[in-house]
This record gives C-alpha cells, sequence and structure tokens, in this order.
C-alpha cells in the first residue's frame, strides 16, 4: 500500500517546491503560494466545480505556448483574492525569476481563489502586498514541512454548509505525499466544501454540517431519506476546494492536466457532495522533474502517479479538517478538534 513519505507528508516533499503563506487574521482570510523553483514546473489543471475564481488557467492548457509556472497561488477572498497573483510575480521579478521573453523575464502565476466571506466583516481581502508576504514566507522556509491547518488561504475557510454556515465545521490547509518506486506524489489542500468531509478508509462522515447534537450529520444521507429541509444556498459562491498535487517525476502538460484530473477522485473520496453548483473546485498539478534529472530509475506510469495523486489528495483533505482550529471570536464555526459543538 502506497504510504505518506518521510517525516512530513508534505507538499514540499517534492523537491524544489516551497510554500509560505500570508495571514490576514483581521477579518480573518489569508493566500498561500507554491514556490517552484528558478526553473518552474511543468503545470496542469483541471478546474471541476461550477463557480470558479481563477487566473492564467487556459495557459496550461497542452494546445498552448507556455510550458513550464513559476508558482502558484491559492487565496481567499473570493475574486478580490486574485489581486495576490501580482505580489507574487513582483517578489519572484525581484529575484529574476520568470520566462524570458524578449528584453524582460515575466513570470507565470496561476492562481485560484475560495469564497470565505462568510467569515467576519468581509471588509479585508488578500492583495499584492499578502501575495508577496507569502512569498517571503516561502523563502524563509526552504523546505520545512508544510505549514497546516486556519492559516493562508485556509484561515476563513470552513466545511458543511448546506443547512447553513451557522452549523458549518472548520476548514484549513492540509497537505500529505505518497511515495513509490523513488518517486513522489505530494499534495496541498485549501479545504473549504460545501460537502461533509468523508474518511475513505471507513466511508464515514468525520466534519461537516452539524446536528443538534453538534456531530455530524452526513448531510448527503440525510436528506435523501428526506430527514432534514434542504435549504438553498445562493446561486454561486459560498465554497471551494482547492488543491495543488506534484510530482518529481517528469510530465509534459497533457500528462500534468492528466495528474490533475485523476487526482480530483480524491476530492470525490473524502468530500460529498463535491463539485456543486457552489463550489469552484481546482486542482492544479505540477511536475518538477527532479528525480528523474538526477538520473533515478525508469519513469513511472502516468496512470500509477494519477492513484497516487487521488490518494495523496484525499489524505489532504482530512488533514486540514484534522489540523484546523477554532479561530478567536467565531465559535459558531467549530473545529474538528473541539469535538462536537452544537449550533446555537
Amino acid at each position: 500500500m502506497p504510504e505518506r513519505s518521510g517525516p512530513s507528508g508534505s507538499l514540499t516533499d517534492v523537491h524544489p517546491l516551497r510554500v509560505g503563506h500570508h495571514t490576514d487574521e483581521r477579518r480573518p482570510t489569508g493566500c498561500t503560494v507554491v514556490l517552484c523553483g528558478p526553473e518552474g514546473a511543468v503545470a496542469g489543471v483541471d478546474v471541476r466545480g461550477a463557480a470558479p475564481g481563477t487566473r492564467e488557467t487556459d495557459l496550461l492548457s497542452p494546445f498552448n505556448s507556455v510550458e513550464r509556472v513559476h508558482a502558484v497561488l491559492l487565496a481567499g477572498g473570493s475574486a478580490f483574492g486574485l489581486d495576490a497573483a501580482g505580489g507574487v510575480m513582483r517578489w519572484l521579478d525581484e529575484h529574476g525569476i520568470g520566462l524570458p521573453v524578449g528584453p524582460a523575464r515575466v513570470p507565470i502565476v496561476p492562481a485560484a481563489i475560495l469564497f470565505d466571506l462568510w467569515m467576519g466583516s468581509g471588509a479585508s481581502h488578500p492583495d499584492a502586498a499578502s501575495g508577496h508576504a507569502a512569498c517571503e514566507d516561502a523563502w524563509a522556509r526552504g523546505a520545512a514541512p508544510v505549514q497546516r491547518g486556519s492559516v493562508g488561504a485556509g484561515t476563513g475557510a470552513a466545511v458543511g454548509k448546506m443547512l447553513g454556515f451557522n452549523r458549518a465545521m472548520k476548514g484549513g490547509i492540509g497537505s500529505a505525499s505518497v511515495r513509490l518506486h523513488g518517486f513522489t506524489v505530494a499534495a496541498l489542500v485549501a479545504l473549504n466544501a460545501v460537502g461533509d468531509v468523508v474518511d475513505p478508509a471507513t466511508g464515514q462522515v468525520i466534519g461537516g454540517a452539524r446536528g443538534d447534537d453538534g456531530l455530524p450529520l452526513g448531510i448527503t444521507a440525510r436528506l435523501l431519506e428526506g430527514a432534514v429541509p434542504f435549504k438553498p444556498l445562493p446561486p454561486t459562491g459560498s465554497a471551494t476546494t482547492l488543491v495543488v498535487v506534484a510530482t518529481d517525476a517528469t510530465l509534459d502538460k497533457a500528462q500534468a492536466g492528466r495528474l490533475a484530473t485523476m487526482a480530483h477522485d480524491g476530492l470525490a473520496r473524502s468530500l460529498d457532495p463535491v463539485h456543486t453548483p457552489h463550489d469552484g473546485d481546482t486542482v492544479f498539478a505540477l511536475a518538477t522533474g527532479s528525480v528523474q534529472a538526477s538520473g533515478q530509475g525508469p519513469q513511472p506510469a502516468l496512470s500509477l502517479l494519477g492513484v497516487m495523486a487521488a490518494q495523496a489528495t484525499a489524505q489532504a483533505v482530512l488533514d486540514a479538517l484534522k489540523s484546523a482550529r477554532t479561530l478567536p471570536g467565531h465559535p459558531d464555526c467549530p473545529a474538528w478538534c473541539d469535538g462536537p459543538v452544537a449550533p446555537r
């Protein structure tokens, strides 16, 4: 069976990736950046949710020209949060990193946002300064394991909003990795789903919409039984789970896109329902080629890498739920670690 590799089980198990956060606790919100190193990484994407907010995803089509990206940004703040990508570009430019274009270098920074405006006043959002600060944090942390929980893009995240925010639970940042035959596939998740979190090993709902006793209801089963009334959410927004999967194997853009597609299976195993009209679920895939460049062994089959990506993604979802913490001043959105908390 695949296992989480090394002491960290982190996206940074894939060399040379670095991950940093900027956390704004005033609202609260934040952003998370994945730095790909000076040479960048081959990238693909698969957007499955019906309410996405993204930047530079068309660029990642295998039919389009640019092969590599230099960073990926995940941010809260809904569409406002896309502004943080400008700060990531500025940081990369300051460090001489980007695509050579005539006399200049242009950093390539795909990005996606999640909806966390339920939390707090909604008056502040990740901006260019936030993106720049997240890069500084990533640089300072180096290859250290990803900081998990209620940080960065996961600061204002929540899960289980099918019955309203007052019955939700805290989401956050999680990470995990799988290593086989000398190659690593890892995932970073910003967990902010409408649906519940399910443990794939048991099929048990472990987080999400809470009943009067504070325990997860298992919303899909309860709705299908007619046991709870369905309260329509706004037509768009309100959620979104974002993922970055990465491997140190060598892939082209089409293969990276397929890796992102297969990683979505990890969301389907661990979130129920998933890919709803209210989620903008997006998976980015990065291939650094760092192991292949070192001359180690034959290239693993893409189908095996995809199996590993789905496993890492599902485990990162569980990690995000269990790592999250209740925020000061927001007791109505309790964390999994608090145990049952009845809705007010």
